[in-house]
């Protein structure tokens, strides 16, 4: 839910700022004209941006929203799942090998507690949390480095499970200078679409889980 907000709060911001003539079509364009004359390296910035975001636990949707627009949709999708399968990565990591002193860090957090009987079905547990995007992305990376899943099953639940999220986001981003266009509006009803069956997906995720772990009981 919390990302459905951030999301509503970032729409209506942005038809203020339009509304207003705070934020001018052009100068949206310059901001977009600017990351883009680094180059070569616009990319790697964004990538690395990306890449360290976890560590201030800075919304991943903002920066996904940021790369659809910058870069548009093909090019910008490319750009955001690399960044969060290196994000995801370094989250996973720096739990793992740091543990206890990771987890003290992360105490005020809602990390999740993979149990014995949920770990044996890593790979499926991810897949359906990445499908999930009200779960933080963030939250998913550092809990599964807590657990005994596997990295092979994470990094590859991963990439496809958070597919879905980055089209969406990335498709906002790309028709964020179009907005109040029928393209805009229709990329903000796939995210509602989304958001929908995001929390209809967390029921069954739910349900999976308790399922795993009344075998594991008997």
């Amino acid at each position: 839910m919390k990302k459905a907000l951030l999301f509503l709060a970032f729409g209506l911001l942005m038809f203020f700022f339009y509304r207003s003539g705070i934020l001018s079509f052009e100068q949206v364009e310059a901001i977009k004209a600017f990351v883009l004359s680094f180059g070569m390296y616009a990319p790697l910035i964004f990538i690395v941006l990306f890449t360290l975001a976890p560590l201030v636990f800075f919304p991943d949707g903002i920066l996904a929203l940021a790369g659809g627009l910058i870069f548009g949709f093909t090019i910008g999708s490319v750009y955001i799942i690399v960044g969060a399968l290196c994000g995801g990565s370094l989250s996973f990591f720096l739990a793992r090998w740091y543990g206890k002193k990771m987890h003290e860090k992360l105490s005020n957090e809602k990390l999740i507690h993979f149990h014995r009987s949920v770990q044996s079905h890593g790979f499926l547990m991810i897949l359906l949390l990445r499908l999930v995007p009200l779960v933080p992305f963030n939250i998913i990376s550092y809990s599964a480095g807590f657990s005994t899943i596997r990295y092979r099953d994470f990094f590859f639940a991963t990439f496809l499970g958070m597919m879905p999220g980055v089209f969406v986001y990335a498709n906002i981003g790309a028709k964020t200078l179009a907005f109040g266009t029928a393209d805009f509006w229709m990329s903000i009803a796939l995210m509602v679409l989304l958001v929908i069956v995001s929390m209809l997906l967390r029921g069954y995720v739910q349900k999976r889980v308790k399922r795993y772990e009344t075998r594991e009981l008997h």
